[in-house]
């Protein structure tokens, strides 16, 4: 299946040069526009926050489980195979994977659900946005604007990030009305690189989830041996017990599985292009079909990895425990902080009249080990 690389980006691809960014910049022969975005991302403080934020296992809990800036730096390099394999801007997708958890609070989705519930009566929390407001407003690193600046197509991409925006009522509330200028298309489909980072997330979650719930002795190979796909990537692996250990088997089998998927993405997005009749990327952009996806079968994969994850390790006894203190800290520090915020945080570098947003912005920003930290000092 490999494909020879070829100099001239497909005709699928959002081209190098950038539409534009809401601040004029001079230009760089250095780097291209996506690889500015990239590097941007990679540099700011949100990014390197990642390293301490919990992925599923409380980043307490052990050195080699995954961690946000593990993921991200996965999702990249899959992104970056799928759109080498179409001949795509491998920098956006590369930029999209990097950025695209930016926004997640301490203690994984149990955090963003506590926060949600704090923040109900002040427009309500969710991560994809709380990205968008960290790259558009917290993020300080420029003398002539706040944010970083980015492109319009990384802006859209990251939007997008779940598909084309059908209600637009949270982002009014959390970012503000017409926050885009009206220069984001919230119901036109997003590129190949966004579906691609979409994806790709998909991708890498479910392989390395399954790698950490083994290694975490959450369940055992055995556990997984009904579920259609992976059950024949093990069984390909049986006779390599006596030989080898365990965890180097379980590395082989997850390898395995991200081979498979990715195939399988390959193979259902050339069929779709073909059948939607994509002939550029406008038709990309127009068409009303997500066109990077998993076949059928891959699909059910999908869903049946999602929930023996749920079921065995993101809903298991030892998992919810640490989560569940977690969903108490952020619940008390919320409170705690709003009985006197001036003396937690810098009001004035957030620049925003609603002090409910404020703390909302200062908590989402923290990592596992400060917010366990200040919790322990302040309550």
């Amino acid at each position: 299946m490999q494909k020879k690389s070829i100099g001239k980006l497909s005709k699928f691809a959002v081209p190098l040069v950038s539409k534009g960014r809401f601040f004029k910049e001079k230009k760089t022969n250095l780097r291209n526009d996506f690889q500015r975005d990239r590097d941007r991302i990679i540099h700011s403080t949100a990014f390197r926050r990642l390293k301490h934020k919990t992925q599923v296992f409380v980043n307490t809990s052990g050195d080699h489980f995954r961690t946000r800036i593990t993921h991200s730096l996965e999702v990249s390099q899959i992104a970056r195979t799928l759109s080498k394999y179409f001949n795509l801007n491998e920098d956006l997708s590369e930029t999209l994977s990097l950025a695209h958890d930016l926004g997640h609070t301490p203690f994984g989705h149990a955090g963003e659900e506590a926060l949600n519930k704090c923040m109900k009566n002040y427009g309500g929390f969710d991560h994809n946005i709380q990205t968008l407001r960290i790259i558009t407003i917290l993020e300080n690193r420029y003398y002539n604007f706040n944010g970083l600046n980015l492109s319009f197509e990384t802006l859209d991409g990251l939007v997008k990030h779940n598909g084309p925006v059908r209600e637009i009522n949270k982002f009014n509330k959390i970012l503000g009305k017409n926050f885009f200028k009206q220069k984001i298309k919230f119901s036109l489909n997003t590129s190949l690189e966004a579906q691609i980072a979409a994806i790709s997330d998909d991708i890498a979650y479910n392989s390395h989830d399954l790698e950490d719930g083994l290694k975490s002795n959450l369940f055992e190979l055995n556990d997984l041996n009904n579920i259609p796909v992976l059950n024949n990537i093990i069984s390909k692996h049986k006779n390599r017990f006596k030989k080898y250990s365990t965890d180097l088997i379980v590395r082989q089998i997850i390898r395995d599985i991200i081979n498979e998927m990715v195939r399988d993405v390959i193979m259902t997005t050339k069929k779709n292009l073909k059948s939607n009749n994509i002939k550029n990327v406008q038709d990309v952009y127009n068409s009303k079909k997500k066109l990077v996806c998993f076949s059928n079968n891959m699909h059910n994969f999908d869903l049946k990895i999602k929930s023996f994850l749920r079921q065995k390790m993101y809903f298991h006894k030892s998992v919810n425990t640490k989560t569940n203190y977690g969903r108490k800290i952020i619940k008390d520090l919320f409170l705690l902080i709003k009985k006197k915020p001036k003396k937690y945080i810098n009001i004035n570098k957030y620049k925003n009249s609603n002090i409910e947003r404020i703390i909302c912005d200062y908590i989402a920003g923290m990592t596992d080990r400060y917010a366990i930290n200040l919790y322990k000092k302040i309550k």
